[in-house]
Parts: structure tokens; sequence; C-alpha cells
């Protein structure tokens, strides 16, 4: 089927929620896919920092495969090894307690929302239920973690949004401890905010929000959705911090193209949930649960010391290039900002073969964690092309 046929289809029966790239994508392989057409592209999406083994790894699939002869599905009715080992292994590497199964970033985020209330409301009753989390954040699209969402963009046309939601400045020590009042039970962060333009927080910021966090018996909620599973260097982002969350929900990466999310709980809220408090239908899935377990199999100190040196040497040759004014981020999650437009940029580089993303005004790049040196040069090579004649 042509580009044109297959367009026509999809603006005939798909709902029109996304600006896609005029681009259909047909297979992969490693970093690189190709289109119906069979142009190649160096992929620095990573299906928004979900491949992180890239497209087809033989070991990712033969362990999908394998599972999918043996059970596809079969609900939390039932004990399934999958998940039981994925648990033990994400929690074992994070220092966690506990860990719940859901199907997606936004739904992890419902889980650590529900989970912190329940928890102030065993401990302290009604009325200790406010959440606050930071400007510039964004924490999924169901409608508790689009209010958790501190982006004015976003609050528009899906009223009412869920009560007890506030926003501290991120970065800001002084309005973010002002605002932790009797009458909150959480707060909750991302350790660089993605979708609001690759923006860390401050390592003093951090450590003092958590350090009034214990003072005061709040809790403290990482959102690793995009920063977590070796996206930044280390196994989670919050473990460059020096910091202990209560509850962190994570998704993306785990899954390495299948959906999955999850919420890790800590010593003080793992007994927070019980029967019948959360459940999903599709939670665990054996399938996907295989699949991530050969991913976290390949996340060894090694592994992640590679992804944080291939960072820091993509973040020194990207400040080389022309109208490249600064690069945030952290490992393989980096924000380019520049003197030009970055819509423009992001269109010409797929023109040249070069997949990449936007956060706000930045150019995003998020590479599969597998990308070698010699591709990321390569890609290099094509951004300083289109970055030259823009």
């Amino acid at each position: 089927m042509s580009f044109e046929a297959i367009q026509q289809k999809e603006h005939a029966y798909v709902m029109q929620t996304y600006g896609r790239t005029p681009i259909a994508m047909d297979h992969g392989k490693g970093v690189m896919c190709y289109d119906v057409d069979g142009k190649e592209y160096i992929d620095m999406t990573s299906g928004i920092g979900v491949n992180a083994l890239g497209f087809a790894d033989p070991a990712w699939m033969a362990a999908v495969t394998e599972q999918l002869g043996k059970l596809q599905h079969i609900s939390n009715i039932y004990y399934t090894t999958p998940c039981i080992d994925l648990a033990e292994m994400v929690c074992q590497k994070s220092g966690m307690k506990k860990m719940f199964f859901g199907n997606s970033g936004a739904e992890a985020n419902e889980g650590v929302i529900k989970a912190a209330r329940k928890y102030s409301f065993m401990k302290y009753g009604k009325g200790r239920s406010t959440i606050i989390s930071l400007q510039n954040s964004f924490h999924g699209r169901t409608m508790a973690s689009l209010t958790a969402t501190g982006q004015d963009a976003y609050h528009n046309y899906f009223f009412p949004f869920v009560e007890g939601f506030m926003f501290a400045t991120a970065n800001d020590i002084e309005d973010t401890l002002g605002k932790m009042t009797s009458d909150v039970c959480a707060i909750m962060m991302e350790m660089v905010q993605g979708e609001g333009g690759v923006v860390p927080l401050d390592m003093a910021y951090v450590q003092a929000v958590a350090a009034a966090c214990k003072e005061k018996d709040i809790l403290l909620i990482v959102d690793e959705v995009q920063t977590g599973i070796g996206r930044t260097g280390s196994f989670f982002a919050f473990q460059q911090f020096g910091i202990e969350p209560d509850l962190v929900s994570c998704a993306k990466g785990l899954g390495g193209g299948l959906p999955i999310g999850g919420v890790l709980f800590g010593e003080k809220t793992e007994t927070a949930l019980v029967a019948g408090d959360h459940g999903s239908t599709f939670g665990g899935n054996p399938v996907v649960c295989a699949g991530a377990l050969e991913i976290m199999k390949r996340l060894d100190d090694a592994f992640l010391a590679d992804v944080a040196e291939k960072g820091k040497f993509l973040k020194e040759e990207l400040l080389k290039l022309p109208h490249v004014v600064s690069v945030d981020g952290m490992g393989l999650m980096l924000g380019i900002a520049l003197d030009v437009d970055a819509k423009t940029v992001i269109s010409k580089c797929a023109e040249e073969g070069l997949l990449v993303l936007s956060a706000k005004t930045k150019v995003r790049l998020l590479p599969p964690l597998v990308i070698s040196k010699q591709e990321l040069e390569k890609a290099i090579l094509v951004l300083a092309k289109v970055l030259k004649n823009v």
C-alpha cells in the first residue's frame, strides 16, 4: 500500500488526535528503521523512550515468542512466574519493596496517586489528601494524572478536573517547602522534566524536598516513566540524587515496545494497598513481562556506565554544532535548545533520514540505549548538516 493510501485510510478511520509526521514506518532493525518506500532512518526517538534495545532485538524477540507459545494471558487471579520474577528484579535493582503492574505510564501515575491518598487516609483520616506536583511537569492524560500535570495548556476542555492538587515551582526550595502544609499527603516530581523541555531538577532542591518529606511524613513520589530503566545512566534517575522515594512510577523502556507500567512501593508504603484496592486486567501480562525480563537482564553496571558515557559524548558533540545554545538532560535523554525553530529542524532531519523528537521549544533525543558510538556519530553528522543549512 502506498503512503498516500495509508494516509487516506488513517484520516478516514483513526481519530485525529495526533499531528503525525508524514512517514509510514514498515520495519526496523537495531537503531535503524525503514518506511513503506524503503527509505532508511536513524531512530533517535525509541518510540518516545520505549525501545530500549532498539528494533527486533533477537534475545527480546525470543523471550516474547517463547512465552507466546506457553501462555499469552491468564489474569491476576492466578500466579505467573514472569510477573513475579520481573517484580523481584525491579525491586532488587531499585531498592524498593513491592511492585504493582499496569499497562502505561499514565496508569502507573494513577496508581501512585491512589496509593499516596490511601496511605494518608489510613494513618491520618480525611482532610490530608492534597498532592503537590511541579510547574512544567507532565504525568499523563488520564483525569488524575492530567490534573497533576503542571502545564496550563493541558487544563482545558475536560472540566471538572480532579480535586486535591496544587503546584510548586520546580527548583524553588522556599516555594515548595512553603506549600507542604498539614493537608498535603505527597509531593510528585520527575528528576528530569521530559515533556516540559528536558529540564533536570537541581540536586540541592531534590534533597531539600526529600528531607522535608521525611520530617513531615509527606510521601515522596518520583515519576520515572521516561527517566527510568537505564535512560539516564542509572537504573532509575533518582538513584543519582541520593534520595529514597516512597513511591515510584515507571513504564516506557521497561517493556521494550510492549505496553507496561508499574508502581513501586517503598518501606513506608508497601502495605498501603490491599486486595480490592487497585487492579488491572492486563497488568503483569506474562508475554510483556517475559520481554521486560530480557531487558532487565541486560541492565548491568557495565551497560548503565556505557549509557552514561555515550550520553556524555553526545552532549559534548552537540554543543559544537551551529545554532546550539545549550544541551540539558541526563544520559541518553537530552534536550537541545536552538536559536532557530526546532520544528523546522525536526522536519528537515526526517527528510535527511534522522528521527528526532520535540520537547516544547527544544529538539529532544531519546535514542535506543544500545546505540553505538559510531551510530551516534552518524546521527550527529546528519543533524550538523541540517543545522548548517537551516
